[in-house]
C-alpha cells in the first residue's frame, strides 16, 4: 500500500471529518439539563489527535459533560514567540429535523455540499483544524511557533460553561498564548468592479459587538381580571418592550467598519461614505451580507422572550421580558442610559449574561500571514477587516490579553446567501470551500 494512502493529507480527510463531527448531536439549548453531546464529541476529537501522537488534555468546564480538548504542536524552540491558538466550538444550536430537507445530524454529503447543523457554525473550521493538526503531527512538521489547538464547549450560550469558565478557572491552559484565530471570518464576498470584472474580498473579523441578554421585570399587585387595574405588570413590561423594540440607536462608525466600507468603496466604485445619509440603504448593494454589516452600524436591542401570568382571569404580580442586546465598542454606558430612559420608572432591568465588545487593529505579522495565505490560493483575492454583529469565544480570551481574529477561510459561490446559513434550516457548506479553507489554513499556520 502506498504511503499516500496510509498517511492522507488534511485535504484528503477533511470532508469526512466535518461530516462525522456533524453526526454528533451537540445541541446546546442553554439549559444544563437538556444540552447534550459535547463530552462524546470532545472525546472523539481527542481520540483522533491521540492516534497520531498528540498528548491531549480533556477538561470539563464547570459542569459534567461540558467537554473541552487541548493539544499543542511544538514550534521552533528558538523563535522566542508566543503561541498561536486555533480554537473552535463543538456545540451547535438545536435543529428540528421536520423542518429540514436532510436530517440535520446525518452529516450528509450531496450536491457538492456538506449538510447539517454546525456545517458553517462551526464544525467546518473544527474539521479543518483537526485535519491539519493530524497532518502536521504525522509529517513531523515544526511550525514557526507553538500551535495550541482548542476544541471548546458552550459557545452557543455565551461560553459560561466553556471559554468563560476556562479563562476564569484554568488560565494555565492558555499560558504562553499571545494570539488566537477562530470564527467568524476569512469567508469571501464577491463584489463587482467598475470594469465589469469581479473580485473576492475575504473578510477578517477584527471586532465584534458586545453581547448582553437583559431581563426586564415589573412587579404589581395581583388581582381579579374583571376589576379596574391601573397597576398592571403585564402592561408595564409590554410598553417597555414595545418602546425598546421600536427604538433606533444612533449610527456610530467604528474603525473596523470604516475600514471595511473604504475597502469596498475602492473595489466597487460605489460610495459607501460613512457620512452618507442613506448609507444603510446603499449597503443592500452588497447582497445578503448587508444584514451583518448593517447591524454593525448601530447598537441593537431585540425583544426575544415574554413571560407573565398563570390564568386568564388573574392579574399577575410579575411580568418579565428578555432583550437580546448587541453593543458597539465604546458604547456600553451610552447604550444603558438609552435603555433606562426607554423602560421608564416602573420596570427594572438586570443582565442575565453580559460580555464586552472586542476590537483590534488590522495590522501586524499575523494579518500579513492571513493575506499571504489567501493570495497563495486566490491570487486576485484581498483580505479586509470587518466587525461581526454577533459574538464568539474571543470575548473570553481577550480577558487574558490574547489578540484575537476571526479567520475560518472559505471561498464561497458568489450567489450563496451565507449569512442565512448560520443557525438556519438546511445549513450547509460547499465541499470545495472546505478544501480551499484547509489549504489556506495550512499555508497560514506554516507562516504565522
Amino acid at each position: 500500500m502506498s504511503s499516500e494512502l496510509t498517511t492522507p493529507r488534511a485535504v484528503d480527510e477533511v470532508v469526512d471529518l466535518v461530516s462525522t463531527l456533524i453526526r454528533f448531536d451537540t445541541s446546546n439549548t442553554g439549559e444544563l439539563e437538556t444540552t447534550r453531546g459535547e463530552e462524546e464529541c470532545a472525546k472523539w476529537v481527542a481520540g483522533r489527535l491521540e492516534e497520531v501522537g498528540y498528548v491531549t488534555q480533556y477538561v470539563e468546564s464547570g459542569q459534567p459533560g461540558r467537554g473541552n480538548v487541548f493539544a499543542t504542536l511544538p514550534g521552533d524552540p528558538d523563535s522566542g514567540r508566543g503561541a498561536l491558538m486555533i480554537h473552535g466550538h463543538l456545540d451547535v444550536v438545536p435543529a428540528e429535523p421536520a423542518d429540514w430537507s436532510v436530517h440535520p445530524f446525518a452529516g450528509t454529503v450531496k450536491d457538492g455540499y456538506i449538510w447539517g447543523r454546525g456545517a458553517v457554525d462551526m464544525k467546518d473550521m473544527v474539521g479543518m483544524a483537526l485535519a491539519l493538526a493530524r497532518q502536521f503531527r504525522r509529517e513531523g512538521t515544526v511550525p514557526p511557533r507553538d500551535i495550541v489547538f482548542a476544541f471548546l464547549a458552550d459557545e452557543e450560550a455565551g461560553g459560561t460553561w466553556g471559554s468563560q469558565w476556562l479563562v476564569e478557572n484554568r488560565p494555565d491552559l492558555f499560558e504562553g498564548v499571545t494570539e488566537a484565530v477562530g470564527e467568524v471570518g476569512g469567508y469571501s464576498l464577491t463584489v463587482d468592479r467598475p470594469d465589469g470584472t469581479q473580485r473576492r474580498l475575504y473578510l477578517v473579523e477584527t471586532a465584534e459587538k458586545g453581547l448582553g441578554w437583559m431581563r426586564l421585570t415589573a412587579d404589581a399587585t395581583a388581582g381579579h381580571g374583571s376589576f379596574l387595574h391601573e397597576d398592571n405588570a403585564v402592561t408595564a413590561v409590554a410598553e417597555a418592550v414595545a418602546r425598546i423594540g421600536r427604538h433606533t440607536f444612533p449610527l456610530v462608525m467604528t474603525e473596523s467598519v470604516s475600514e471595511f466600507l473604504a475597502a469596498v468603496s475602492a473595489e466597487t466604485g460605489l460610495d459607501f461614505a460613512p457620512d452618507a445619509p442613506d448609507l444603510e440603504t446603499r449597503l443592500f448593494k452588497l447582497g445578503s451580507l448587508a444584514r451583518i454589516i448593517g447591524a454593525t452600524l448601530r447598537d441593537t436591542a431585540n425583544p426575544t422572550m415574554l413571560r407573565a401570568g398563570y390564568k386568564a382571569n388573574v392579574i399577575p404580580q410579575k411580568a418579565e421580558a428578555v432583550i437580546d442586546c448587541r453593543v458597539l465598542p465604546g458604547r456600553q454606558a451610552a447604550f444603558e442610559a438609552e435603555i433606562d430612559e426607554l423602560i421608564g420608572p416602573n420596570v427594572t432591568r438586570e443582565w442575565i449574561t453580559h460580555l464586552d465588545s472586542y476590537e483590534t487593529t488590522f495590522d501586524g505579522d499575523l494579518v500579513d500571514a492571513m493575506n499571504a495565505a489567501i493570495l497563495a490560493n486566490d491570487p486576485d483575492g484581498k483580505t479586509v477587516p470587518y466587525m461581526l454583529s454577533a459574538g464568539t469565544d474571543a470575548k473570553a480570551f481577550a480577558k487574558l490579553g490574547i489578540r484575537c481574529f476571526g479567520f475560518a477561510p472559505l471561498q464561497l459561490p458568489a450567489d450563496l446567501d451565507f449569512a442565512a446559513l448560520f443557525h438556519g434550516v438546511d445549513e450547509r457548506v460547499p465541499v470545495d470551500s472546505v478544501i480551499f479553507g484547509t489549504k489556506v489554513l495550512e499555508h497560514f499556520l506554516l507562516h504565522s
